[in-house]
């Protein structure tokens, strides 16, 4: 009998990041694989040596599955993926497009709207960025009129990554000018895993809430 996957997040966030926090896609992905979990919680503030041995960043998630360790969210959903067809096909053509999605949506896509958003809600709405980060968007808006899903013809780990990545621009209007995008936002987070994942990391902070009351 193997033991369940510990998913690490910290154990409060602010108001701010809360249904953002990157653990949310690691929920996502164990939800829709219908694996056993347990979550595990590392200090906010006061990020010590325990932490940064496991995520040398000092950041979330972080996961331990059987022995094996894993940080970063991209990573993780890959070796989720290898755990459940129902997150990557086991054709190889299928598993190619996966994973090149899922390192998509980080290098071509959040290395971009990370740092846009960054700057916009600290203050500098018309940061020099916008106009780079609509260059990838209208790139994946062409591919999102040819296809309802990123990989394989189906829903998998890179639909996760990518809608998440997503999330917060959409919110902040920047997709605005993107109907294929936006839909494809509304169709991926309208699955009752996602739903899930966001209500449990929102449970989650608000039980801490009253724990530091």
């Amino acid at each position: 009998m193997t033991d369940p996957i510990i998913l690490t997040t910290y154990d409060w966030v602010p108001e701010g990041p809360r249904g953002h926090v990157r653990d949310v896609r690691i929920r996502w992905a164990l939800e829709e694989a219908g694996l056993d979990y347990e979550v595990a919680t590392t200090p906010f503030y006061d990020r010590g040596a325990t932490h940064f041995q496991r995520q040398p960043f000092g950041q979330v998630p972080f996961l331990e599955d059987n022995g094996v360790k894993l940080f970063e969210s991209g990573a993780i959903l890959l070796h989720l993926g290898r755990k459940s067809e129902k997150l990557m096909p086991r054709d190889a053509q299928g598993e190619a497009e996966t994973l090149e999605w899922v390192v998509a949506s980080l290098n071509s896509m959040e290395m971009v709207t990370v740092p846009w958003w960054f700057l916009r809600v600290s203050g500098d709405p018309d940061n020099g960025l916008a106009g780079w980060m609509n260059q990838r968007f209208e790139k994946l808006e062409s591919v999102l009129a040819e296809r309802d899903w990123l990989a394989a013809s189906r829903f998998t780990v890179a639909d996760i990554m990518m809608a998440d990545v997503l999330r917060m621009p959409m919110k902040l209007g920047a997709l605005d000018d993107f109907p294929k995008q936006r839909a494809y936002v509304e169709r991926v987070t309208a699955r009752p895993a996602f739903k899930k994942a966001v209500e449990d990391q929102l449970a989650h902070f608000a039980s801490a809430d009253r724990a530091r009351a």
